[in-house]
């Protein structure tokens, strides 16, 4: 029933559904209601009725069956393991003479499991020893091996299994070279001497024939049962009839058997009651039916019109989004009022009208015309697409626009429906918070020059103070004319080094200070250490041990930052070593972990870190020496957060001072690196 398109008729149908019904209808209307309640009630009371019963007697059977069949599946299984493991215990005593014995039945200890017994179950069955000669049908499990690389994993992860719980398991089911599943399963039992894995047995299964050999013939009277080896389409566990599956519960695997009923499983007195007693009411609903089908087709008609008009008019009264339909030419058939105020220009003078559209912005159009074909031809995607129109006034507008098709009512598809978002607001947004992002990082990079600056101090005054310290010796040596020329070129370059280190830290400092990026480069840590170490070692007399691999270890880091931390924890390592009540010792360990991590640990014999005091230690200005900036330990700490790391502070067992630890993530050696020297 098409809609009326003037608004007047819309408010005539809402003012004809207030209309009240006559009291010869609204009796009627109640009558019937009572009957067809009653009339459903018996019905739902019968079916539930009937279900119930049906259900829990389907339940309780399937419980039993299901409970038996599971603990028969069971017992011979573990059955089966302990066969394999008394076999397990004779070749690693035995060696291949008890294989040979047990494939022969001979013997004290032979299997006697029924399925160990029963022909066709095990397929073949090997003892794969650690050490010494396997025997057996080791030509089978590497056949299984070879044949799937499905297979070879399978097999792989029950070896790992086995030895590393100590505890049989399973594999499979396995897979033909072209990737079919068979029934064909591995058992592994391990046997171990004390903690040393002598060996594993294995035995190749049929679990097919193991299902035939383990099922009586009273089970299979009233039920079938079939070995599912994909368990992909597993139905419904809760439906009272049809089949229903059970876990074989062999660890590693995921067969599952299926119970199919066979035969009907209730009662059909009962259901011949029901049949009944339901053409009896729905006799009595079809009459009430035919009574008032019309007067029923009439309400619901006129409902479902009037809630259309009703909910058609909110929309178009309260909605704040552009709405705009077109036919599959392209050409308009109907924006709403939001549309309109978003681009500036009235219904009537967009309706009819085709690509290039009035509120396209001309340097776009090219583009907006590609955009609005692909459009017109398949819609949007879920995302939608962001656009720009152009408000009449000439202000730029950036909206979403999601296209859903618009169908007739045979389902023939009339053109496009779209839904168009002013998202102006929500641009400017994100560029004020992208803006924002970008002053805080100029904060915190500001932040860390101050804090870097404020460690040039302690930083230069090595240097520096080591550069006087030359310069005035080299010029009392030469007003006293003892000094050779080869020691003065020694000491000249020694003063080189030290100025080129000072300017170092300032050019790093200066290249904080103008937001540019660390000088990543592949780094030996192993090498930078003990250059650090030496470094720090010459204003000291407390040696300091060393304890590095043998190897390069590799990490992604600015090296002079890097230097700046090993330099900074030895030397307060070695301050406050001197403070401790025993000898001073400084240690200074470097370990690789597991290939994604370095540890680098720096403990002394001082009097260690208060644990009031650790949450702190690495914050600014906090200092616990006479004297002290309180900023070598937040650089060290701002360095190794830069370099993706961690650090922090502990107690160290065997020297008893305070344990600083530095993890880095590991970088791959370059392909240049230079072979380590022994």
């Amino acid at each position: 029933m098409p809609l009326p398109s003037q608004s007047s008729d819309d408010f005539a149908l809402l003012h004809a559904s207030k209309r009240t019904l006559s009291d010869r209808g609204r009796w009627t209307v109640l009558w019937m209601m009572g009957l067809v309640v009653l009339v459903v009630s018996a019905v739902m009371a019968l079916v539930w009725y009937l279900n119930s019963f049906e259900t829990e007697e389907e339940e309780r059977r399937r419980g039993a069956d299901a409970q038996w069949l599971e603990q028969s599946v069971q017992f011979h299984f573990r059955r089966l393991e302990d066969d394999l493991a008394a076999l397990a215990r004779q070749s690693a005593l035995d060696g291949p003479q008890a294989l040979r014995a047990a494939g022969q039945g001979e013997g004290d200890s032979a299997p006697a499991g029924m399925l160990w017994r029963t022909p066709g179950v095990v397929l073949a069955h090997a003892w794969l020893a650690t050490q010494g000669t396997s025997a057996g049908d080791v030509r089978a499990w590497q056949n299984d091996q070879a044949e799937h690389d499905d297979n070879f994993q399978a097999l792989k992860t029950l070896q790992d299994i086995v030895s590393g719980l100590r505890r049989s398991s399973y594999a499979g089911p396995m897979r033909r070279f072209d990737g079919r599943t068979t029934d064909r399963v591995w058992l592994a039992v391990p046997y171990f001497d004390g903690s040393r894995l002598m060996g594993i047995y294995v035995a190749a299964l049929s679990t097919q024939a193991a299902v035939d050999a383990l099922l009586p013939p009273w089970f299979l009277q009233s039920q079938t049962v079939r070995l599912v080896v994909d368990a992909v389409d597993t139905p419904p566990t809760d439906q009272a009839q049809g089949p229903y599956r059970t876990v074989m519960n062999l660890p590693g695997t995921d067969l599952m058997l299926e119970v199919v009923p066979q035969g009907p499983q209730t009662s059909t007195v009962p259901r011949i009651f029901f049949v009944v007693a339901l053409l009896f009411l729905l006799g009595m609903l079809a009459s009430l039916a035919a009574l008032r089908r019309d007067f029923i087709k009439r309400q619901q008609v006129q409902q479902r019109l009037q809630a259309e008009v009703a909910l058609r008019s909110a929309m178009e009264r309260s909605v704040t989004i552009g709405m705009r339909a077109w036919d599959m030419t392209g050409k308009i058939l109907y924006v709403n009022q939001a549309f309109c105020s978003m681009v500036g220009y009235s219904a009537q003078e967009l309706r009819g009208a085709r690509a290039p559209l009035p509120y396209w912005p001309a340097d776009q159009a090219d583009e907006l015309a590609l955009l609005h074909r692909a459009v017109i031809s398949q819609g949007t995607q879920a995302q939608g697409i962001e656009v720009q129109f152009q408000h009449r006034s000439g202000h730029r507008v950036d909206v979403l626009i999601h296209e859903a098709p618009l169908t007739a009512a045979d389902g023939s598809q009339l053109g496009w429906m779209s839904s168009v978002l002013d998202i102006s607001e929500r641009k400017r947004a994100q560029q004020l918070a992208a803006l924002q992002q970008e002053k805080l990082e100029a904060s915190g990079r500001l932040v860390a020059v101050g804090e870097v600056a404020s460690t040039l101090a302690h930083e230069l005054n090595q240097p520096l103070g080591a550069l006087a310290s030359f310069a005035n010796g080299l010029l009392n040596r030469l007003r006293d004319g003892n000094i050779t020329p080869e020691e003065l070129h020694t000491v000249v370059q020694r003063m080189a080094q030290l100025a080129e280190r000072a300017g170092g830290v300032i050019q790093r400092v200066n290249a904080f200070a103008r937001r540019r990026e660390l000088n990543l480069d592949s780094v030996d840590l192993t090498a930078l250490v003990r250059r650090a170490v030496s470094s720090v070692q010459e204003a000291h007399a407390t040696p300091v041990v060393l304890e590095l691999p043998a190897q390069p270890v590799w990490v992604q880091g600015d090296a002079l930052l890097l230097e700046h931390l090993v330099h900074n924890l030895c030397g307060n390592a070695l301050d406050w070593a001197q403070r401790g009540t025993a000898r001073p010792q400084v240690q200074v360990r470097l370990r690789p972990n597991a290939n994604v991590l370095v540890t680098l640990a720096v403990a002394d014999s001082g009097p260690g870190v208060p644990e009031a005091e650790r949450a702190r230690i690495f914050d600014a200005f906090f200092s616990t020496k006479d004297g002290g900036m309180g900023m070598g330990l937040a650089i060290c700490r701002s360095i190794t957060e830069a370099h993706h790391g961690r650090i922090f502070v502990g107690q160290d067992e065997s020297l008893g001072g305070a344990l600083f630890t530095v993890q880095l993530p590991l970088a791959p050696a370059p392909a240049t690196a230079p072979c380590p020297t022994p």
